[in-house]
């Protein structure tokens, strides 16, 4: 059976001070990738990021709180399978919500009502983005 998850490719942690927070991160080797307001997010490795987030609702009714969501990253070509195995266990969810560059994502809360994002990002395009970072 092919497996449907390979990793995770973000998590989000929530500071009422995100400027100490990247400070503390960046001290740990992590490089900002991007700054908005209310976020910003923190390469770990050549395929995951974690984000620093200000309290507060964000898009795709990620809420407040100590915990926002956390994405895993769907095998490629697996997530309009993942989309009909949801349909069929009567599971709902929203998407897939296609992002720029194409790339395309569900969510859903898990029982205890944690947003779970599952991504079928284009790794190759983060891990590009990471390594022009270090260069």
């Amino acid at each position: 059976m092919e497996l449907a998850f390979d990793g995770i490719c973000e998590f989000v942690l929530v500071a009422d001070d995100t400027e100490r927070m990247v400070d503390f991160y960046e001290a740990l080797g992590l490089d900002a990738l991007s700054r908005e307001e209310g976020r910003v997010w923190l390469a770990v490795g050549p395929h995951c990021r974690i984000g620093i987030w200000t309290p507060g609702e964000k898009e795709h009714r990620d809420r407040g709180g100590k915990h926002v969501h956390f994405a895993l990253s769907a095998t490629r070509g697996r997530l309009d399978s993942l989309v009909e195995q949801l349909r069929d266990a009567g599971q709902e969810f929203e998407g897939p919500i296609v992002h720029d560059g194409g790339d395309r994502s569900i969510y859903l809360f898990d029982p205890e009502g944690n947003r779970l994002e599952v991504w079928d990002y284009f790794r190759e395009d983060v891990a590009d983005d990471i390594d022009r970072l270090r260069d």
